[in-house]
């Protein structure tokens, strides 16, 4: 036998035992952090951004999912369940989940909806239920910066010992910059071509911030089906205000979109399919376009290069 190998295995094996322990209580700690459990992305952005590493944030329905039609999972329940905190959008965007989501808020455990913190006149109407708004707030980045700064005293009650002030005022700054953004790529595109044609309607927020006529072929909520009437209106409006580019969506099948440019071209009208908009979900985890910052910077930048306007082709941090 090598007694130079015997020596040295037993000298490994001695040295992770010893290292064992010191590893166990790190591993602890980290498992001990308060679960923050948001439904969408677009609420777990703001809740990873506020808290840091005070919690453990987790989102429920992934990436390109439609809330609208996500149907929780007994998997899903539970993890809603077991969270200490739970976030939400509210105004009937999570719609079918308002059974899980009341059964949290009974056990006691924080439960915000954050769009529903907003007083109801900076809210717009929700066509289809007057006990309900718009749900799309993230939209407006400056509507959105107000509505998430209610998550924290939810996670002054999880975390206690997290001063959540410093990274609220960062991420508030910039959804500031990116309305700035917005405000100066958004304005050289010609008044005859302020038409945003859309999937679903869900950039009534962003047309009204940056006055742009919104258009879309669903409405609020995608389980209705689009209309062939609505589409052939579509269509003779694109050809007549001459409008360049209708854009699909990453979380909505692009069939109904796709019908109108071949309604336009069928009248003479050549329409391009813009870049795939952001609408009811983020990116994939862990990229740019993973953050609402990123997924807005991607909107604004594809829709102003779109319909006339001035953006940077990678967009306003140059990660496009």
């Amino acid at each position: 036998m090598n007694t130079c190998s015997a020596v040295s295995r037993r000298a490994a094996l001695a040295l992770a035992l010893g290292a064992a322990p010191l590893a166990a209580p790190a591993l602890a700690q980290r498992a001990a952090r308060p679960v923050a459990l948001s439904t969408v992305a677009m609420v777990g952005d703001a809740v990873r951004s506020i808290a840091g590493e005070a919690v453990q944030a987790e989102t429920l329905i992934g990436e390109g999912v439609d809330p609208h039609l996500f149907r929780p999972s007994r998997a899903d329940v539970s993890r809603v369940l077991r969270a200490d905190a739970v976030f939400l959008v509210g105004h009937r965007l999570e719609g079918r989940m308002g059974e899980v989501i009341d059964r949290a808020r009974a056990s006691g455990r924080p439960v915000v909806a954050v769009a529903e913190t907003l007083p109801r006149e900076r809210l717009r109407a929700h066509p289809d239920y007057p006990d309900a708004a718009d749900p799309h707030v993230w939209m407006d980045p400056v509507l959105w910066a107000d509505a998430v700064a209610s998550v924290v005293p939810a996670l002054a009650r999880v975390a206690p010992g997290h001063d959540a002030g410093p990274n609220l005022a960062a991420f508030r700054a910039r959804l500031a910059r990116l309305d700035a953004y917005a405000r100066d790529a958004l304005a050289p595109i010609p008044a005859e071509r302020r038409v945003l044609v859309t999937a679903h309607d869900a950039f009534s927020y962003f047309g009204a911030r940056h006055g742009m006529q919104v258009e879309s072929i669903q409405g609020l909520s995608t389980e209705a089906e689009a209309s062939l009437a609505r589409i052939e209106a579509l269509v003779a409006l694109i050809v007549e205000r001459g409008i360049p580019a209708v854009f699909a969506e990453t979380s909505v099948p692009d069939r109904a979109v796709r019908a109108l440019i071949e309604g336009a071209a069928a009248r003479g009208h050549r329409v391009a399919l813009g870049a795939n908009l952001f609408s009811d979900s983020l990116g994939a985890p862990g990229t740019y376009r993973g953050t609402l910052e990123g997924m807005l910077d991607h909107n604004i930048t594809a829709i102003a290069r779109a319909l006339g306007g001035e953006a940077p082709p990678r967009g306003l941090n140059g990660r496009l």
